[in-house]
């Protein structure tokens, strides 16, 4: 079992979602969460007023799951973003798991 976290543009949540469901990874968790190209946009978009953000839309899913739905996502998403039109591919990464409950 491994950690599997994915991170992708608002834009792309409903695909993401189907991907998920094509590579059979069933149990997820997913977030809202503002991302940065880099540090200095961020120092540069802190205002006085909360309500201003200068990080765009973005979400993130994480799932414990097997290496074979992992490799199956894997190839899904390597397809998905060769086929986009913009520079926010979907990202994906994996943590090996060395204990859990």
């Amino acid at each position: 079992m491994k950690l599997l976290i994915v991170t992708a543009v608002e834009e792309f949540h409903d695909q993401v979602m189907q991907l998920f469901k094509k590579a059979k990874i069933e149990r997820f968790s997913g977030s809202e969460i503002d991302g940065y190209k880099n540090p200095e946009s961020l120092l540069m978009t802190n205002s006085w007023f909360p309500s201003e953000t200068g990080g765009a839309e973005s979400s993130m899913f994480f799932s414990f799951t097997e290496d074979d739905k992992i490799d199956t996502l894997f190839g899904l998403i390597k397809v998905f973003n060769t086929n986009i039109e913009t520079n926010n591919p979907i990202k994906a990464i994996v943590v090996p798991i060395e204990k859990y409950i």
